[in-house]
């Protein structure tokens, strides 16, 4: 279950409603690509939302919120995929455990 984004007002104004529109792909090709790049690796929590977030920090941010006009120029899967091939490797080199 997901939780909402905690950000505060501004203004009055809510911001809670703007979306990085690649966390959904990333969450979405991270199953397959996990298998692929690391068969029957188990991944400590820690390791997983380290690979979501540092993959979506090496992709150009797709942000939009309710009511805007998106623009498809969405990147390909290849892109993203790409980039978590990165963003695996770096965490299985330098894990974070939450033992630790």
């Amino acid at each position: 279950m997901t939780t909402p984004h905690e950000i505060p007002p501004v203004n009055g104004v809510e911001l809670s409603g703007i979306r990085n529109r690649n966390e959904k792909r990333v969450a979405t090709l991270m199953p397959g690509l996990l298998e692929e790049e690391a068969p029957g690796h188990q991944f400590d929590p820690l390791d997983l939302q380290d690979i979501f977030a540092l993959t979506l920090n090496l992709l150009p941010p797709r942000y939009s919120q309710r009511g805007s006009i998106v623009i498809s120029n969405k990147l390909p899967d290849d892109e993203i995929r790409q980039q978590m091939r990165e963003a695996v490797k770096r965490v299985l080199a330098n894990p974070t455990r939450s033992g630790d």
